[in-house]
């Protein structure tokens, strides 16, 4: 059993490659009356000025990458990262221990029965190991594009690097609990998630749920 299972929590690690709906699926969960943990905001936080991070980032790239108000400028910084995996891992070296930790307290301190993590590399992180299950999100590349360029101003270049410097669906999908296929309407997603939520013990038990 995890820790977090053990304090009473149900644990949701919800994953998936950049663009294919983690957040949408995080906003039905939190419907139903999950806690939802953003990794994705808590390093926004890390990387802001004043963040645990910044000043990290600023030593081992270089201040070229450091905004006036002193946070990150996390674009620019996207461009060197996302073409450099060594970079890439330079750069979660700093920010993943920081997530794991903030993500701990709020788990911790979480009054919900059920707690959802949204992490893009969760799998790749000691938190995986803090889930009761792991829900993966699944879509086509076209899908992922289409969202990537619609929600952030990328040219069709930079969505193809960010796509490319993700580990594969393949091997996300092999190790999740519950896979989420997001290639059609939001309502044929929706559905698969109320599916997955009524089966999880927690509410099970206790004959809750959300119709």
């Amino acid at each position: 059993m995890t820790a977090a299972g053990e304090r009473g929590k149900y644990v949701i690690g919800l994953t998936g490659n950049i663009a294919t709906g983690k957040s949408a699926v995080l906003s039905m969960l939190r419907t139903r009356g999950a806690l939802g943990i953003d990794a994705d905001a808590v390093v926004h936080s890390a990387l802001a000025a004043g963040g645990p991070a910044a000043a990290a980032v600023q030593a081992a790239f270089g201040a070229e990458f450091i905004k006036p108000d002193g946070g990150v400028d996390r674009a620019k910084l996207g461009d060197v990262v996302f073409a450099d995996a060594a970079r890439l891992q330079q750069l979660e070296a700093i920010v993943l221990p920081i997530v794991r930790h903030q993500v701990e307290l709020q788990i911790a301190a979480a009054t919900e029965p059920v707690v959802v993590i949204e992490a893009i590399k969760l799998l790749e992180s000691p938190l995986a190991a803090q889930c009761s299950a792991i829900w993966v999100v699944t879509s086509s590349p076209a899908d992922q594009r289409a969202r990537l360029q619609a929600s952030r101003p990328l040219s069709p270049a930079q969505a193809e690097t960010r796509m490319a410097a993700q580990s594969p669906q393949a091997q996300k999908v092999a190790q999740a609990n519950v896979v989420l296929n997001n290639t059609g309407t939001l309502a044929a997603l929706e559905a698969q998630v109320q599916a997955a939520w009524s089966k999880i013990p927690a509410l099970t038990a206790a004959g809750s749920g959300h119709g």
